[in-house]
């Protein structure tokens, strides 16, 4: 027998938040951008602001933080070049400094940039 589910909204049991994903896990935040030709955000789920630090150089700010700075981060490119978190910035609660750059190690502005952040928010 098939059943189908129709709903607009799906709450807590007291109906004033959301319902708790219970041994799952979700995207805190997700961001598609690019850098070509200035810093332009696309698409973008729990992230304040994004500003261009120069070539390659990016830092994303959250809207609601992470509850601590050991969350996982994933950058990349549409493009063959290479990107992610930069190390020699700590990473904060709040924010995450990218970058990226080709195969001579050089930095790179591209189009069709990717972030996606997993881990607690605060």
């Amino acid at each position: 027998m098939t059943s189908v589910l129709n709903v607009d909204t799906i709450a807590d049991k007291a109906g004033t938040g959301p319902v708790a994903l219970t041994k799952q896990h979700a995207l805190k935040a997700y961001r598609k951008y690019d850098t070509n030709g200035g810093t332009t955000n696309t698409e973008s789920f729990n992230y304040s602001s994004i500003t261009d630090g120069g070539t390659g150089d990016s830092t994303h700010t959250l809207t609601n933080s992470m509850s601590n700075t050991t969350y996982t981060v994933m950058h990349n490119t549409q493009f063959s070049t290479f990107s992610g978190v930069d190390n020699t910035t700590a990473q904060t609660t709040s924010a995450q400094r990218t970058g990226i750059y080709n195969a001579s190690n050089s930095a790179v502005d591209v189009d069709q940039c990717f972030i996606h952040i997993a881990g607690d928010l605060a």
